[in-house]
């Protein structure tokens, strides 16, 4: 028996079903790559390992998909023009290649000396995750985790806030007026006191922060619907062994330097 089919039918299983995408709303998945590499032709030689996990905006999202991996790849890699993949990739080969010139010779003057072995493993790991904002806006939250000779290693947390409807990075300009860095650094050190729970700068500098730098508006930053969050690693206010720092500002406190549309 030949069942008909209608015309209209037939156009029904000709097109592709899809759904629409809320402009709104960032769709994201994940690319990853791995490579480590000896400096020297022997078992017990160092390596340099590179392990890289990253979102990245899939095609469903149009053209806002392309500008947020063009400004992904630029502030992670220092690549551009690229697929995900693509840069991954390369930024591994590149980075392993670069360990081996610049050690190997270094290296072979060392290598009977078995303490100084530690100085040449080196790694070069990022990890990261996506989560939405406040006030139409995405988060991408990087974790960077490198060593590279010296007493410790760097962990740090680099962040970027995506409109999620045109795909653009929104920096503290974009959230602020003109002319706010004086008051939303006060706010801040405020902030900063309060969690530490000290009232004077000689009491916040006594436990290790801000001994060698004032107090600054971090540019990583999470926008939530009532409050911001400003990331600082460490080193940046205090010593390293102090950690990460998180202060979370409501932004009913800041309305008076907010534009607008982040009141």
């Amino acid at each position: 028996m030949i069942k008909k089919i209608t015309l209209l039918g037939l156009v029904a299983l000709l097109m592709p079903s899809c759904e629409s995408v809320d402009e709104n709303v960032v769709l994201f998945d994940e690319v990853s790559t791995e490579k480590v590499v000896k400096l020297a032709n022997e078992e017990q030689s160092p390596t340099c390992a590179v392990h890289l996990k990253l979102a990245y905006a899939t095609e469903e999202n149009g053209h806002k998909a392309q500008v947020i991996n063009e400004i992904i790849q630029k502030r992670l890699l220092n690549m551009h023009d690229l697929t995900m993949k693509q840069a991954i990739d390369s930024f591994a080969n590149s980075y392993t290649e670069s360990y081996r010139q610049n050690f190997r010779p270094l290296y072979n003057q060392d290598r009977t000396d078995s303490t100084k072995r530690s100085w040449y493993e080196y790694h070069y790991v990022i990890t990261s995750q996506t989560q939405q904002g406040g006030k139409g806006t995405t988060a991408y939250i990087a974790t960077i985790d490198y060593f590279e000779g010296g007493a410790h290693g760097t962990n740090m947390q680099q962040t970027i806030l995506f409109d999620s409807k045109t795909g653009e990075e929104l920096t503290l300009d974009n959230i602020f007026v003109k002319g706010y860095e004086n008051t939303l650094t006060t706010i801040l050190l405020q902030a900063l006191q309060e969690k530490l729970d000290v009232g004077s700068m000689e009491e916040l500098r006594n436990k290790g922060y801000l001994r060698n730098i004032k107090m600054f508006p971090s540019k990583n930053f999470i926008l939530n619907d009532e409050t911001i969050t400003f990331i600082y690693n460490p080193h940046e206010i205090a010593p390293y062994d102090k950690g990460s720092m998180e202060l979370t500002i409501s932004l009913s406190s800041l309305n008076s330097i907010l534009n607008k549309e982040y009141q």
